[in-house]
């Protein structure tokens, strides 16, 4: 029985995932009396960086989010600096365009709901949690007031209405 239970654990948990670093941020709302909650899980895989962002109490629509360069929350939201563009790469979005097409922290979008509440999956190809020059640990993820839509030099999502430091779990 325990080499049937071992064969399934091995076979649904991946050595490399098992021990991947894992991050998370805890974003807030950036102005005063803001309901806006939520968080981002990274965690690295054999594919990129896993991110899956949770967002309630936001303003329902499409919303940019993005890893910027700074991880400080401070100024609502405008400490955090600008996008993480490691490579000086225009704007786009990094799951369709990769690291030589968009900045290094440009996720693209996230919906909220009318209840004020969404949900974010993709695979960031080339990020870390920890290791190199692309590593997402102590930046911040920034939730903007409107939708990304990809423009130059930002994509012209507005404002900053949520923001989460990137902290590396242990």
């Amino acid at each position: 029985m325990k080499s049937v239970f071992l064969l399934v654990f091995l076979l649904l948990f991946s050595p490399n995932q098992m021990f991947a670093a894992t991050a998370k941020a805890i974003i807030q709302g950036t102005q005063e009396g803001s309901e806006l909650l939520g968080s981002t899980d990274f965690q690295d895989t054999d594919e990129g960086l896993r991110v899956q962002v949770n967002i309630f109490g936001a303003p329902p629509g499409l919303h940019g989010i993005h890893i910027h360069e700074n991880g400080s929350c401070e100024d609502q939201g405008n400490a955090a600096g600008s996008h993480f563009n490691p490579d000086n790469a225009k704007h786009g979005s990094l799951t369709a365009n990769g690291l030589q097409g968009a900045h290094a922290g440009d996720l693209g979008n996230i919906e909220i709901n009318d209840s004020g509440e969404g949900a974010l999956f993709l695979v960031a190809p080339g990020l870390t949690v920890k290791e190199g020059k692309y590593a997402v640990d102590g930046r911040a993820v920034i939730l903007h007031e409107k939708q990304d839509d990809f423009g130059q030099p930002t994509g012209n999502a507005g404002g900053r209405i949520g923001c989460g430091i990137i902290k590396a779990e242990e």
